[in-house]
């Protein structure tokens, strides 16, 4: 997904086309492939894992996180997470089945922050989730330049020589467009306008309209190339420690 998002951006910085995609847009640039729409199945499919773990991570406690403050913040960014990919997982599967394609752009947010701004207290709401994504993204630009994923990751010490700036690029890159979609989060929550709502293709376009934003925002597209390759790397050594059957036969009650 985000070497996708990477590698379109990335593009538009090299020949000066401007403006980002969303993910919605990246999503549907592989309908233009040999099967296509096979491809966009199994993206669904994985992306309906990546929903499932994060719920796990956030409501089951998988990776058993100490119950403080810390750790309950990083279980609800997890929900948070996990939410935001079920819509674009929603998104695939239509695709794929021909079911309707999504118009991308910042509309999914649009329609999500109109929908929170009608529920009671909605502005209220709404600058809450704009807090949870600011918090989000602030532990992961925090976690790439601290190497905090080493922790979980334990990455071989013949590669980590490019793994390891990989890693903390594409985490902070990741993170830095977190603190901008939340801030048009804030600015829709204190406006009560779902219209200032935008999310990944609205973050670049911000960040292409910087002064010196051709550069800026080549290097988020690297950025965000680098993280889809993190990912990878999660894929392949990331420890997961949950308890097996063994643990919770021993911890219940008799």
């Amino acid at each position: 997904m985000y070497i996708l998002l990477g590698g379109l951006a990335l593009t538009s910085a090299l020949w000066g086309g401007g403006g980002g995609e969303g993910s919605s847009e990246a999503l549907s640039s592989l309908l233009g492939l040999p099967l296509g729409r096979i491809a966009l199945g199994l993206v669904s499919l994985g992306l309906l894992a990546y929903v499932l773990w994060k719920f796990a991570q956030g409501l089951l406690n998988a990776d058993n996180r100490e119950k403080d403050l810390q750790g309950f913040a990083i279980r609800g960014g997890n929900l948070i997470s996990g939410g935001a990919n079920l819509v674009l997982m929603f998104s695939a599967a239509s695709m794929a089945l021909n079911l309707g394609q999504s118009n991308g752009g910042g509309e999914g947010e649009e329609a999500a922050s109109a929908w929170l701004l009608q529920q009671p207290f909605g502005p209220l709401l709404l600058g809450l989730v704009a807090c949870g994504i600011l918090a989000a993204g602030g532990a992961q630009f925090w976690y790439g330049v601290s190497h905090g994923y080493r922790k979980r990751m334990p990455l071989p010490q013949a590669q980590k020589l490019w793994m390891d700036p990989l890693s903390s690029f594409g985490l902070m890159a990741r993170g830095t467009v977190f603190a901008i979609i939340s801030g048009f989060l804030f600015f829709a929550a204190l406006t009560v306008s779902p219209d200032q709502a935008g999310g990944m293709k609205e973050a670049l376009n911000y960040v292409y309209a910087l002064p010196y934003g051709r550069v800026l925002y080549g290097v988020m597209s690297l950025g965000l190339l680098a993280f889809g390759l993190y990912g990878m790397l999660q894929a392949r050594y990331r420890r997961v420690d949950v308890s097996d059957l063994a643990d919770i036969r021993a911890a219940a009650p008799i």
